[in-house]
């Protein structure tokens, strides 16, 4: 670990030496960016770059620009359209929460005022026209242990690129329950996954910024996943019953950024996540595991009702996912039903950050 830093260390002491001598630096050291990218490999486990990539360069030589591969950017598909006017939203009514129990489980340093993030109102505000809801995929073909009538050809474990028995799937069953709801709703069927796993969040975050050009009117932003526990035969699901039938359990994933990456928003971000969970506690209970809060952010910056949602495990079967992510579509609906109507969107939603 501390090897790793080595690099960072010498060109600090080469920036301090040359500002000494010469009152101006001669070198240039890495960009926050680049260093926090390279922290986030460092805690996520992931291939590190070579010790060169960090050593300093030239001032007169610019840094070259990091993006995404073009192949990528060529091969994404138009942008959909909304399907037929949905029907007409009910007018909100207050629905029941529990906030009980464990609600949320954490991985960070922060330590939230719960009592005060409940106490404080939601910020998001739906706009009356135009796409309000966008759902997308940055692991678009993960897929679940196949079953009887659920069976597909896997593209590796656990993942398929067939749209109906991988992410997709689950993504367009949670566009309908909301359609029904009378909210307005776009899936985005992008594998950003496939033919590479690596890379996977820069390419949705492709898609992302797509969606919020074309669509400033979108005010929550839902990444469908499915976890992974346990790995091969020794898969394990997540259960619970709805009224004696299997279904899995779900978890929001939010994140906050802390290491180094900006996210000024996560807070709006998490609120959210809790009044959806203590509208699933009170609704479905044993339906919700406890959100999980990360130090990093998976592309939740761009807008104040940014979520990841993880629906069900390896071990569980696409049906269970089907019937756990209509239970949730109806909670969210509910939450959502209760937030007033805006002829523009929020300013804290249109304007976005990297």
């Amino acid at each position: 670990m501390w090897e790793s830093w080595l690099p960072v260390l010498f060109a600090l002491i080469v920036e301090l030496s040359a500002c000494w001598e010469q009152g101006e630096p001669l070198w240039k050291l890495p960009g926050l960016p680049e260093l926090s990218e390279f922290v986030l490999k460092l805690e996520l486990g992931e291939t590190l770059p070579p010790e060169s990539a960090l050593l300093p360069s030239p001032s007169p030589s610019p840094a070259p620009a990091l993006s995404p591969p073009p192949v990528f950017e060529e091969s994404l598909p138009p942008l959909p359209e909304l399907s037929e006017p949905p029907a007409p939203m009910p007018e909100p009514t207050p629905i029941p929460y529990d906030f009980s129990g464990e609600l949320y489980t954490r991985r960070t340093e922060l330590e939230p005022d719960i009592s005060a993030l409940l106490g404080e109102e939601l910020c998001q505000t739906l706009p009356a026209e135009g796409p309000q809801i966008l759902i997308y995929h940055t692991h678009g073909s993960e897929a679940y242990t196949p079953s009887e009538n659920w069976e597909y050809t896997p593209t590796d474990e656990y993942r398929t690129t067939e749209s109906a028995r991988n992410m997709i799937r689950v993504g367009e069953e949670l566009k309908a329950v909301l359609e029904a709801r009378g909210f307005r709703v776009l899936h985005d069927t992008t594998l950003c996954d496939y033919p590479s796993y690596n890379g996977s969040y820069s390419r949705s975050e492709l898609v992302v910024q797509r969606y919020l050009q074309e669509y400033p009117s979108l005010a929550v932003v839902l990444d469908v996943h499915r976890d992974a526990i346990g790995e091969g035969k020794e898969a394990v699901p997540t259960l619970t019953e709805r009224d004696g039938e299997r279904m899995a359990q779900v978890m929001l994933l939010t994140g906050t950024g802390e290491i180094g990456l900006e996210h000024p928003r996560w807070r709006e971000n998490f609120k959210l996540a809790l009044r959806l969970q203590g509208a699933m506690n009170a609704a479905h209970p044993g339906l919700a595991r406890p959100i999980e809060l990360v130090p990093e952010r998976y592309n939740q910056q761009y807008t104040t009702g940014s979520l990841l949602l993880e629906v069900g495990s390896t071990g569980n079967t696409l049906p269970e996912a089907l019937s756990a992510v209509r239970e949730f579509g109806e909670s969210l609906a509910d939450v959502l039903g209760e937030l007033p109507l805006a002829l523009e969107p929020l300013p804290e939603q249109g304007e976005r950050t990297s």
